[in-house]
């Protein structure tokens, strides 16, 4: 298996393969605003979703140029998706809403699980391949390859990968990867140190 490209959405700012697309600083509260602006995309829906899908969206925007023209993006890209913390952060909205409030809102219900963000990336590009939300502990290089193992055994040929971040502490961090069942091996030592790369670790 071979990983085709890879993305990084953080407070910092954007990136593609490594290379910075744009720059914001730590301090910008609406960082992801920004970089849904200088990337010049037009979908308004964005400014509904949680902060999890907006970070999932853009990293996925910038990762489009990558996907292979002979990829079977319909039935054979699964989307392996995972994080430590759920919808945390929408969950304690939503709370507020009804227990302060009185009024829960049907707008934070529908982001009160963290795999609607792969449900926003399928309607988006209409995939209707497997999907998968996993909660873990913290970022396992191995346990992602296993898991396109699995996929690739089951005859998917693509998988669409991303450890997404965002809790009240105020952590958020999309790292996607895209990867194909030919090539190189990539290794979780790869796969790890790419993640690192972009953390500055």
């Amino acid at each position: 298996m071979k990983v085709i490209a890879h993305s990084y959405i953080h407070p910092k700012g954007a990136f593609l393969n490594g290379e910075r697309k744009v720059d914001t600083t730590e301090t910008d509260e609406n960082y992801l605003k920004t970089i849904y602006s200088a990337l010049g995309i037009d979908y308004p829906k964005f400014y509904k979703m949680d902060n999890l899908s907006k970070l999932t969206f853009l990293a996925d925007f910038l990762l489009n140029e990558h996907f292979p023209s002979d990829m079977d993006q319909e039935n054979k890209l699964q989307l392996i998706f995972a994080n430590t913390s759920s919808s945390q952060v929408t969950d304690l909205k939503y709370k507020e809403s009804y227990l302060v409030h009185g009024n829960p809102s049907p707008s934070l219900f529908v982001y009160t699980l963290p795999n609607i963000l792969t449900g926003e990336l399928s309607i988006r590009h209409k995939w209707y391949g497997e999907n998968i939300f996993f909660i873990e502990e913290k970022f396992d290089a191995e346990f992602f390859l296993d898991q396109i193992r699995f996929s690739f055994d089951r005859g998917n040929t693509h998988c669409l990968c991303g450890w997404i971040e965002s809790n009240v502490d105020g952590n958020e961090e999309c790292f996607l990867f895209l990867v194909e069942d030919k090539g190189e091996i990539t290794t979780p030592e790869n796969l790890m140190n790419t993640l690192k790369s972009y953390r500055n670790e």
